[in-house]
């Protein structure tokens, strides 16, 4: 299997030998200090050496109190108040993660088989290829964010608000980025901002540790609770931000993949009923929506289950306070193998619907207008999303890709789906269309419908999924389309839409975006380069049998658990 290594390969750390263009920590013996109430911090000030500019920084800002122990698979609590001032200066431990297991190997979904067969897997991959421990840099006590401003602290009031919301499939990522990709630099979406913004970098909870779902979590702790820290996080921004010079009122939030996923979570989180309103704009790039099932369905059960076995906890009266007892060196091998256990390019700990915080499938809530914010959307796809996601060696036939892929499927809609993606090349193009349409750009297009938003296609050769990271943060992996105008047309369209609500509005004289119109049901904005190396960058139509599709995978989307 080479998948693991191409996708990290390709997507996350080319070019990621590059050094940070930015900044340098600037000589300051009176360093910027923060008060929170519960703690003070001190942040650094930089320099920009690319637009001459000053920025001030705090890394590391604790937002929550350690999810561990006693707390571990409960919703998120304030920290305890500290005397000292504490040093912000150093980037926080990244959540555990689920390592290469993030990515499921296996040519079958373990889901349409039962218990035995993800027991079998588990333990065959124990037994052959054991877990790395837990390197330094990860830790449960990982609920940190960093705020980053222009200027000097108080310099600058009532700024917007840019919250990003790193991905990684629910199991892996965090400020320091995916797989290695060079950190999500708020001071990269500042400077593309005009010095018009600040940007709040969030962490959470991932994989068994923030997504173990089942009855028993649900009666004995919090389910969905790396979503729970993010809202936490939307509520610290609420109550903080305005210390930092940003203006609560005007909070957009933005993610790619899993982060995309987790915006369209928050936008109907609570039936669309969240109070206060944690922000008023959205942004969402290559949004991930897998099936998203009830948490004491049978998958969820299955893998909760799977979880107490391989913890020896299957005796114990109360299983998840065992789970809660369980040395971290215990769970962190399960985290890893349960994982990489499920069919190929898919992921097994997400969110569920809880009943409570997410009350029903986030797209029936979007039908249904339970939405959070009324106000616009901006939402970028790339034009062939579900590449690194499909084993190109496999040649699966499509009936059986899709029979893995939606595990509760019945037989009569997988042949409605496999009738229209006939025609559409090989076997392996046939699910590299099906998986990136049915898990990313038709989600994206159901969150259009159900709300105002401009709508965006990102092409750049090879245009795989998470191929646009490097333009939103050059400085840990430097864009490959090295022209000038389309990296600063495409990344400052989003901190237009950040500071002003549209991106036809331009901070910039010299961005070279046409005309962006709202969605009207089939047009888009192109981000493309021509052969010669130029921009490509124009409105076009949507492909009409691209949206029949889309409506095909909402038609089903019941029996998908989307």
């Amino acid at each position: 299997m080479i998948f693991c290594r191409r996708c990290i390969t390709v997507l996350f750390v080319a070019n990621a030998v590059a050094t940070n263009a930015l900044a340098v920590v600037v000589d300051n013996a009176t360093f910027p200090i923060v008060d929170l109430g519960y703690a003070r911090y001190q942040g650094t000030i930089v320099h920009d050496e690319i637009n001459n500019s000053t920025r001030t920084q705090f890394l590391s800002l604790r937002y929550a109190a350690p999810p561990t122990g006693s707390a571990r698979f409960r919703g998120p609590v304030s920290p305890v108040t500290v005397s000292d001032i504490q040093q912000a200066n150093a980037q926080p431990p990244t959540c555990i993660q689920a390592a290469l297991g993030a990515f499921g190997a296996a040519p079958t979904s373990p889901f349409r088989e039962g218990q035995t067969t993800l027991r079998k897997r588990v333990e065959r991959r124990s037994d052959e290829a054991p877990t790395a421990a837990t390197e330094s840099t990860e830790s449960e006590d990982c609920l940190f964010l960093n705020v980053h401003l222009p200027g000097t602290l108080g310099q600058k009031k009532n700024l917007p608000v840019v919250v990003w919301i790193h991905g990684g499939g629910y199991v892996v990522g965090g400020a320091t980025g995916i797989f290695g990709s060079g950190t999500f630099d708020g001071n990269d979406l500042i400077r593309q901002s005009g010095e018009g913004v600040v940007v709040v970098v969030i962490q959470y909870r991932l994989g068994l540790f923030g997504f173990l779902a089942g009855q028993k979590v649900r009666d004995g702790g919090d389910l969905n609770a790396g979503l729970l820290d993010q809202q936490f996080a939307l509520q610290w921004v609420q109550t903080h931000i305005s210390k930092f010079g940003g203006d609560p009122n005007k909070v957009t939030i933005w993610g790619e993949s899993a982060g995309a996923g987790s915006v369209i979570q928050h936008l109907v989180a609570n039936g669309g009923k969240t109070h206060p309103p944690l922000f008023n704009a959205a942004m969402t790039s290559s949004t991930f929506l897998p099936p998203q099932y009830k948490y004491n369905d049978h998958i969820p059960e299955v893998i909760y289950n799977e979880t107490v076995a391989q913890s020896n906890c299957s005796s114990a009266i109360d299983t998840l306070d065992c789970l809660r007892q369980a040395d971290l060196s215990i769970l962190q091998p399960i985290n890893t193998d349960i994982e990489a256990a499920g069919f190929f390019g898919t992921f097994t700990f997400v969110p569920v619907v809880d009943g409570e915080f997410i009350t029903d499938r986030p797209t029936k809530l979007l039908k249904e207008g339970k939405i959070n914010t009324h106000a616009l959307v901006l939402s970028v796809t790339n034009a062939h999303e579900g590449d690194v996601f499909v084993n190109q060696t496999s040649n699966l036939q499509l009936t059986d890709f899709i029979t893995q892929l939606f595990p509760t499927l019945e037989s009569k809609e997988i042949q409605a789906a496999v009738q229209h993606y006939a025609g559409l090349g090989s076997n392996t193009a046939q699910a590299n269309a099906a998986m990136g349409e049915s898990i990313f750009i038709c989600p994206t297009y159901t969150l259009m419908q159900a709300v105002n938003s401009f709508k965006g296609e990102f092409a750049i050769p090879p245009a795989f999924h998470g191929s646009d990271l490097a333009y939103y943060f050059p400085s840990g992996s430097p864009p490959p389309f090295q022209n000038q105008d389309f990296i600063n047309a495409f990344a400052e369209s989003f901190m237009n839409f950040a500071r002003f609500l549209d991106p036809n509005v331009k901070w910039n004289p010299m961005d070279v975006t046409p005309t962006w119109k709202l969605w009207n049901g089939s047009n888009e904005m192109l981000f493309n380069g021509t052969d010669t190396g130029a921009p490509d960058i124009k409105s076009i139509k949507t492909s009409a049998m691209l949206l029949e599709r889309c409506r095909f995978w909402e038609s089903v989307s019941a029996a998908t658990a989307q």
